[in-house]
Parts: C-alpha cells; sequence; structure tokens
C-alpha cells in the first residue's frame, strides 16, 4: 500500500477548526478531485508538483510522525489535497495502537470506511467562492461512512456575501453538526507577507455580520497559523 505524501510536519499547533490550538502533527497528502480558486496548498493539489511527492509505505509514514513527536502520543491531522483519495486506514491503525489520535480534513467528495476510525472528522465543503459545485450526496455517503467517528464537523471558509449566505444554507441542512467559520485569506503566495489587519478586518466582517443576522450557531474562528505564520509550507 504505497501513500502519495506531499509533507510531514511538526509537531505545530492546529491552526483552524475544531482543534485549533491542538499540538498536531501533519501528514499532507499529495493530489485532489478539485481546484479550489483560492487554494492554498497547491503543492500537494496540482499535478505539476507530483514529482515533488513522496511514494511512502504506512510504516515508514508512521516511522516519521513517531520521529517528529518524539514518541509521545498527539494528535496526527490527515489533510492535503483531499486525503480521502487514498486508503489511510492502515496507518490509522498503526498509530491508534500507540495511542495516537487521529484527525482528517476533507471536502465531502469521496467517502472512505477509514473515516469510522477518526477521532475527529472535519468536512469543509466549498462556498461558490472556490469555483467548486459540491455534490450534497457524497457527503452524506461521507456522513454515513463516518459513523462510529469520534467527533464530526462542519467547516466552511467565507470570502463574501454568496459564502456567506451558502453557509447558512448549508448549516441548515446540517443543524446536528457542530459549524465553524473562518474568514478566507485571499493571499496565498508562499513569498508574500501576509497583512494582519486585512485579516482581523475580515474576521470582523465576518462577526459583525453573523451577530446582526442572529445566527448563533456556529463558531467563528480564524486561521490562527495564518496570522503566525503567514503561508510558509510546513507550519
Amino acid at each position: 500500500m504505497t501513500l502519495r505524501i506531499a509533507e510531514i510536519f511538526g509537531p505545530t499547533i492546529q491552526g483552524e477548526g475544531a482543534l485549533i490550538g491542538e499540538p498536531t502533527v501533519f501528514v499532507r497528502a499529495g493530489g485532489c478531485d478539485y481546484r479550489c480558486s483560492w487554494c492554498d496548498s497547491l503543492h500537494a493539489v496540482d499535478s505539476a508538483y507530483r514529482d515533488t511527492w513522496f511514494p511512502m509505505q504506512p510504516a515508514e509514514v508512521w516511522e516519521r510522525v513517531d520521529e517528529l513527536s518524539g514518541g509521545q502520543p498527539l494528535t496526527v491531522s490527515l489533510s492535503g489535497g483531499n486525503p480521502a483519495i487514498q486508503d489511510f486506514g492502515p496507518l490509522i491503525t498503526i498509530g491508534k495502537a500507540m495511542g495516537y489520535r487521529f484527525a482528517c480534513e476533507t471536502q465531502g467528495s469521496i467517502a472512505k470506511p477509514w473515516f469510522a476510525e477518526l477521532d475527529t472528522l472535519v468536512l469543509s465543503p466549498k462556498p461558490p467562492s472556490s469555483g467548486e459545485v459540491v455534490d450534497w450526496d457524497a457527503l452524506d455517503t461521507c456522513l454515513e461512512m463516518a459513523k462510529g467517528a469520534g467527533k464530526i464537523v462542519m467547516k466552511v471558509v467565507i470570502f463574501d456575501d454568496q459564502d456567506y449566505l451558502w453557509a447558512k444554507a448549508a448549516q441548515a441542512t446540517y443543524p446536528d453538526l457542530p459549524f465553524f467559520l473562518q474568514p478566507g485569506n485571499p493571499e496565498v503566495d508562499p513569498d508574500t507577507p501576509v497583512d494582519p489587519q486585512a485579516l482581523a478586518d475580515r474576521l470582523l466582517w465576518l462577526t459583525e455580520k453573523t451577530m446582526a443576522d442572529r445566527w448563533f450557531a456556529p463558531r467563528i474562528l480564524p486561521q490562527l497559523h495564518v496570522l503566525i505564520w503567514g503561508n510558509k509550507r510546513g507550519v
């Protein structure tokens, strides 16, 4: 079982969503079935970068995770790209036997049986600004496959008013899922400095809009890793 791995890094903190601030080792898969207009991880998405991805067996991936964490069990986050393209079941089995926890973020376009073994599954369907169209039947299949997972949440990135209204409709469709919003970062070039005030302004806009609508279901969070490290890879 060979996995295509774009990068493995950490320990660092989870920068967004339900596990924000949690010490984490990241395993970033190579390959994605989406091409979002504002993708901040093209090095793990675009096939032009395929030559930079590492073919690794689950045991090899685990050896690196164990080395980075110093053998201390923490959370391992499977990200991408879309990690659901690949079979991370064997890796999860190895890690959970050693006391580690596993989280995965995916857009919900592909379902895998190993979702049920996760401690946290983050479904992050992409709003209209991404240029992608969500297959809600596929997302429902992901939810079915994830039965047995420790926690399932939904997270949506917001760039504009259309995204905001779309997110409200999504949350109304899945009212039982913990729901997270975060303002999108329009600057994704890793060599371009991030403007913290601009990010704060976008967070203020989203917060004030949500509160004015008395929409109290979602939690509104920043991308903490962007505030700290900008768009640098591997942090």
